[in-house]
């Protein structure tokens, strides 16, 4: 099975040594993606709800360069650096979804790349 890399200049550029995504037996893997704006790379300015709008943009940017939507997603994993951000970030999610329904897991974590309140990253099925 071959593992291709996939890199799009509509989301931010990978700040370490990976991509933004990898295909691989029919699935594309999504590196996590944090409120980065991709022209400055610098985290947005805002609440955990801003910071949950860009990663939602940087995700749909990955996923339409690989020739996906959010229709193939299978799985996503939210990473909050507070649990009691869930309902603001869901709101956002939930929005940007449409009436896909992938499974998902939400997680609490001690913390996330560059201060930032939310990460997601998600898996597709494509091709």
């Amino acid at each position: 099975m071959s593992v291709r890399y996939l890199h799009t200049a509509d989301a931010p550029e990978a700040i370490g040594p990976y991509s933004q995504a990898t295909v691989a037996g029919g699935f594309l893997f999504t590196a996590g993606q944090i409120a980065l704006d991709p022209v400055t790379m610098q985290v947005v300015d805002g609440d955990v709800s801003a910071q949950a709008e860009q990663v939602m943009k940087n995700l749909n940017a990955v996923l339409s360069g690989a020739g996906a939507s959010w229709g193939e997603v299978v799985k996503t994993t939210v990473f909050l650096a507070d649990m009691a951000d869930f309902a603001k970030v869901n709101e956002v999610y939930t929005r940007h979804l449409g009436n896909s329904r992938p499974a998902r897991s939400t997680v609490a974590v001690a913390g996330l790349p560059r201060g930032v309140r939310v990460e997601i990253e998600c898996v597709a099925k494509i091709g």
